[in-house]
Formats: C-alpha cells, structure tokens, sequence
C-alpha cells in the first residue's frame, strides 16, 4: 500500500493502474492472517493509513465501523478505491506523517505495506498516538525485512511491458517495535508467517517456482498488533502468574497458522509473538511455560447444543421415526427401566460427565438445552456453560415458549428445537413460529431436517441461525441435513446433541458432516468456532486465540495440515492439551509429565478406550457414584470410561 513514500507519489499513481490486476503472494498471505485476527470493529472509528486502492477498507465496511476512513497520498491509489467503495467511506488525500485526521479520533488504525515507504517512523508513530484514542488498536503490515534482505527481494511491479522499481526502507522489526513502544503503544502481538501451498500457486503459475523454493519456510511477511496505552490503573494486590506456551503452529484462521509463542495471563491471551518472550519487566513475577514445538494450537471448540445430564445414557430408540415426538413417546414407552435405572445417578454426577465428554474432544464452551443449575456454573465445573441465553424446549411441547421469549433481552439469542422430523407437521413449524412472532435475529433453531425452500427463505429473510446435530437426525430418521440445505443458510453451526441419540461427540459430527453430507473443512472449521461464538453472541473472543481473547486452547499433534483440516479430521485421542481460562483442564499422559508440579495439581486420571487422560474433576469419585447405579461398564458418549493408576 502507499503513504508519503521514500520515492515519488508519481510511482504509486502509475503502480495503480495494475495494482489490483497482478498478483501478489505477499498480499495473499497477509489477507490470510490480518482478516482472521482483526477484531470486531463493529461501533468503532476505523483508519487505513495508507490504503491504496482499499483492499482492506473492502472488506472492513463489511463489518459494520461506525466510521470508516482512508488516507493515502496518491490521488489514482484513491480514485481506485473510491471506485469499489462509494459513500461506505471516507478517502482523504494526505500523508501518513501529517493525517488529515483529527485528534483523538480513531478506534482501530490498519497499515497494510506501508512503513517501507516512510522516511520516519518516529513521524508516524506520532501521528498515530495524536489520532488515536487511548486503548486503540494499530495493526502495521509489511515485507519481512531480513527475509527481503536475505533474497534481496525488490519492491516492483510491472506496467506497460517495463518493471518499476519501488525504492524503499528496511526497518528491522525491534526498530519499529522500539520506535512505536516509545510513543505509547505496547506490542501485543508480533507474527512472521511464511508462504504456504496458496503461495507457491502464485509463484508457479508466473513461472518463478524457483522464487519460491529461495525463501520456503522463512517469513515473508510480519504482523505486528500494538494498543496505545491508557492511564495506569493500581495494581491488583493478588499475584497472578504467567502461562508461555511455545507451539510448533498457532492457529489464526481455518487455514492460516504459524510459529508462536501465547502468553497467558488472568485467563486471556496477552501476548503472541513469533516465539519471542515478551520483552523485560513485562511479565508476571511467577510464570511457567509447556514446549509445545511439535503441536498445532486450536482455539477451544464451541458445542452449539448438547443436554450435558443424558451423557451416560445409550443410544435409546428403534427408528426410523417421523418426528421427534414419536421417537419421546416410544423410548418412554419401550426403554422406561433403562431411563428409571440412568435417572438413578444424581443429577451433578450425570452432568459432570457430560462436561468430561465435551472436554475429551476439545470442547471448551458449550450451550446446555435445558435448566441452568447451580453446578454447571461453578469455577470448577470441567468446561464454560453458556448461562446468557434464552430458550424453549419446542413450539410442541413448551407451554412457556411464548413467556421465555418475551422475557429473553433481545441482545441474547434465544434457542429452541424446531422442524426435528420428516413429516408435514414438522416442516410446518418454521411457519408457525413465524406466525407467534418467535422468529427474529436472534432465534437460534435447533436441527430443522424437515425445512423446505420456502422455510429457509423465510429464516434467512428473519436473519435466525440453525444448530445441526446431523448423527442425531441419521439415528432418529434415517436421514441428515444436505449440504445443499446447509449452504443455503446464512448462519448454521453444530451441535453434538445428548448421546441418546447422537454417535458420540462434537468430533463424531465433524467427521459426519465432512465423509457424509460433503461439507468443506473450512465450513466445518468456522461451525464449531468463530461461527457458533457469533450465533450464540459470546463476546469474550472465545473461537479465537488472539490478545484480549479468553484463553481457551487445545493442542493436537501437528501433521502439517492447515487447521481446517485437522479440525475436520480430528479424533477423541488426538487431543492432548486443553485450556479452560487460562486453566489445564485436560493433559495427556505424555504432555503430563512435561508439565510443572504446579500445572499437575488437581489433575487426575481416567483411561478412555484405552487412552490415558488426566483431567480436572474427581474422577474416582464421579466413577464411583455411577458405578452405584450402572454397574462397572460405565460409557460417556458411547466411550468405555475406567480407573487407572497415577503411575
């Protein structure tokens, strides 16, 4: 992009006329990390420095800034972007070391390849103080420098059959990072993320494999994420400790992951870099760090729907059956001592379970279909139970459906089963919910297999969300969810549902949805952690590992495929690590005894179909309550759960 720049402005008015038609692996690769860490911006007053012909400022009006605004110093650059943007935002003609931008103005500034071309940084990072607000976010794009110098990479471009030369700076990156930490703003994130097979396409369709086998598996690009400082607050008396995680690849996005280091700190995520600390006096006084170098980092999974009490029931029904009501009649009718005989192991015992099955396969945050009890919402319960929600059990067979409505804040969503079923009765519910005024933004319907054209128009036209727990309508019906039927809603996500009907866990319906219903790994990806965190309205960044996220992680044996498609791919004994809130929830026996004394305390084991997991829940005494009851062979989600000693 381009801003006063170390050459003439008359470089970036010719480089305008091609900028967007040829291709660019160094923008490729930064629109694949900066889209999935850029925060909401949603409210804010939002910046591009430098913004070209308005890549970015694209795709930033998308996402609802309160304002929105861009500054470059070529009038082409700009008159380019004023071409795909319209009156979404507001393109000043200007230099990056004088804004024509007020002071204390700005939310969020985004500059994309723009500090190679400034004769100051000191200049800019002043700029950038003055127009920003106190706690605003900076992101700053740009070449990797010592990469750039390594292969004696050249800013060009091509017009009119002649290469232009771009003269420019390079700034090394504790150069920047000093600069900018001087003028108030203090570094929370600092990725180097390398060229990936997206990449090397590019290098290879323009005949220059060779270009890209010079730089493999060096950065070529870096990330920095910085927030302008506010007034220093007292500090807390309590001292909290610091939590380094060193993985191999952290995931940014369904298919962007690099090298890095997490620092965690009272439950979030404060730190990401590049596997470097954070710089001295920084950290906490206590601190402990797990070698995470042959791991890939995920965000902790969103379970979209699940009643956490049924985890130790069987599979209980004989289908197929028409509806839902049908399948509840006869299991009550043909299965009432098994019901009688589950029923008999206390309540806080069934639903401890139910958490250790969510916790088994990554699951950090869960949406409970049924009351909120005092126990699911404990600091010691196994996984998040999502609390801030209205719901119903079904237009069938809730009285109350109207009255839980009403009294939900229309800021929550509001969940509820509709459309379970292949009859007409169940396709007709959609409609009928519309008609009690119960389908809105925020209603989040529960499975909807007997939808119809006509029934998603209308959800999509009503802007509801749908919840698919496709092995849970396969064991019900004998049938699943299309993708044809997915892909034409503007927001599902997935749910595991209870494994009385379900095949087992949230994993279980990864894999279904991607081996039977065709769905992509990216979709799956995007179901079960950005997507589901925007259904259900959570605001804390859970579904991302990012600064100012909460700090839910869970690591899996990296094999050097994109997240997406370990995410898709992912079994029950793949997952090793779990991160609850900055908490170890889950270790496996290996990671378990790499870890601190400290990080090892209140962890206990269970051998899961022969996999050791140590686990934070008393499990001798979770086992013994059931055992009570069931007698030794004791399954969570189908799952043959048992004792087995600390050595």
């Amino acid at each position: 992009m381009t801003a006063t720049a170390y050459s003439s402005s008359d470089v970036f008015d010719t480089w305008a006329q091609v900028y967007d038609e040829q291709p660019n692996p160094l923008l490729m690769l930064e629109q694949r990390f900066l889209s999935q860490i850029l925060p909401d911006v949603s409210g804010l007053d939002v910046l591009d420095a430098g913004c070209g012909t308005g890549r970015w400022l694209q795709l930033l009006a998308s996402r609802g800034p309160a304002s929105l605004t861009g500054v470059d110093s070529s009038h082409k650059m700009l008159h380019r972007a004023a071409t795909k943007l319209g009156a979404a935002c507001s393109l000043r003609l200007g230099s990056c070391v004088a804004l024509p931008i007020p002071t204390a103005a700005m939310d969020l500034v985004v500059s994309s390849f723009v500090l190679s071309y400034l004769e100051s940084l000191q200049n800019f990072a002043r700029e950038l103080h003055r127009v920003t607000r106190p706690g605003a976010t900076v992101f700053l794009t740009d070449m990797h420098p010592e990469t750039a110098a390594l292969c004696d990479w050249k800013r060009s471009f091509t017009h009119e059959d002649s290469t232009e030369t771009v003269p420019a700076h390079r700034y090394s990156l504790q150069e920047i990072t000093d600069i900018f930490q001087a003028y108030g703003f203090e570094l929370l994130t600092n990725i180097q993320p390398d060229f990936d097979s997206e990449e090397k396409k590019v290098f290879e369709d323009n005949g220059r494999p060779e270009l890209y086998e010079a730089c493999a598996k060096l950065p070529a690009i870096y990330i920095l994420q910085l927030q302008k400082k506010v007034l220093p607050q007292k500090a807390p008396s309590e001292n909290f400790g610091t939590l380094r995680l060193i993985a191999g690849r952290c995931t940014f996005g369904p298919c962007a992951a690099t090298g890095a280091l997490i620092e965690i700190e009272r439950g979030q995520i404060s730190f990401v870099s590049h596997k470097m600390p954070r710089r001295t006096g920084m950290s906490s006084s206590s601190s402990e760090t797990i070698d995470l170098s042959n791991y890939l980092l995920l965000p902790g999974l969103i379970n979209a729907h699940d009643h956490l009490e049924f985890s130790l029931f069987p599979n209980l029904g004989t289908g197929p059956y028409l509806n839902s009501i049908e399948w509840a009649r006869e299991i009550h009718r043909t299965y009432a001592s098994v019901i009688a005989c589950h029923r008999k192991v206390p309540k806080p015992t069934r639903l401890v379970w139910g958490a250790i099955r969510n916790l088994l396969c990554g699951v950090t945050t869960v949406c409970h279909h049924n009351p909120l009890s005092r126990e699911l919402v404990a600091a010691d319960f196994p996984v998040r139970v999502l609390s801030r929600f209205g719901w119903a059990h079904s237009i069938t067979m809730d009285p109350n459906l109207l009255h839980n409505f009403d009294h939900t804040p229309p800021h929550l969503p509001f969940l509820l089963h509709a459309a379970e079923g292949l009859d007409a009765k169940s396709a007709q519910e959609i409609f009928d919910l519309d008609r009690l005024a119960v389908l809105d933004e925020r209603t989040v319907l529960v499975h909807g297999l007997a939808l119809n054209k006509k029934a998603v128009s209308l959800i999509n036209q009503r802007r509801s969300a749908l919840v698919v727990c496709p092995t849970s309508n396969q064991f019900l019906f004998s049938s699943a969810p299309s993708a044809t039927l997915i892909k034409s809603l503007n927001a599902v996500v997935l749910g595991s549902d209870s494994p009385l009907t379900s095949a087992g866990d949230l994993l279980d319906e990864i894999s279904f949805a991607r081996r039977e219903i065709g769905l992509d790994d990216q979709s799956l990806f995007e179901m079960v952690t950005t997507r589901s965190a925007s259904v259900l309205r959570l605001r804390n960044g859970e579904g991302r590992l990012r600064p100012g996220s909460v700090a839910d992680v869970i690591a899996v044996r990296d094999k050097g495929l994109t997240p997406a498609q370990t995410v898709s791919q992912l079994t029950f004994d793949q997952i090793e690590l779990v991160i609850l809130g900055g908490r170890i929830q889950l270790a496996s026996d290996a990671l378990y005894a790499c870890l601190a004394k400290p990080l090892q305390a209140g962890l206990y084991p269970l051998l899961i179909e022969g996999h050791k997991r140590w686990l934070r829940a008393p499990i001798d005494e979770l086992l013994s309550s059931a055992r009570k009851t069931l007698g030794n062979d004791i399954r969570v989600g189908g799952k043959r759960v048992e004792r087995v000693s600390a050595a």
